[in-house]
């Protein structure tokens, strides 16, 4: 019987290029921009990235096409989202009916709080210009900055297993 082992190092390759959007845009009106500058479709996914912290679980907005010809598969997902916490008062006045919540901001990455939007492209090879797409991004009106993010910077990579 073969004994097969299995490097660490094995998974750790990335294969996915990952590009912040500044925009002041709503997720809906951003993927149709996309979708309409580049040669994809973008469509809102069922399947939002869910995130647990200590404050609560929140939930990012994706958007997601997949390209059989080329095999690569394509995120557009919000970077910023808020977790209300509820709070129960003791005190019995007026207002003891009434429940308060405290907003907490969350980011899907902590390390890029100013990125609105994160574009994950996955399973990149040479048949994908990401200068080419960074250039397309920035015609659209109400983008304000885009750049290429180095997986390397990145701390949190767990929130981007999707």
């Amino acid at each position: 019987m073969a004994i097969h082992k299995l490097s660490l190092d094995e998974f750790d390759e990335i294969d996915y290029n990952l590009i912040a959007i500044h925009t002041s845009l709503e997720d809906y009106r951003l993927a149709y921009f996309i979708n309409q500058k580049l040669p994809i479709n973008l469509a809102k996914s069922a399947d939002e990235v869910q995130i647990n912290i200590k404050e609560g679980e929140t939930k990012f907005s994706r958007f997601y096409f997949y390209d059989e010809e080329n095999t690569v598969a394509w995120n557009l997902v919000q970077n910023k989202n808020e977790v209300i916490q509820e709070q129960n008062s003791q005190v019995q006045d007026l207002f003891s009916n009434s429940a308060e919540g405290i907003s907490t901001k969350v980011f899907l990455l902590p390390e890029f709080k100013k990125a609105d939007y994160f574009l994950k492209i996955d399973n990149t090879d040479d048949s994908i210009d990401v200068n080419q797409i960074k250039m397309i991004l920035n015609t659209i009106d109400n983008i304000s900055t885009v750049y290429t993010v180095e997986t390397k910077q990145i701390k949190s990579k767990n929130n981007l297993i999707f």
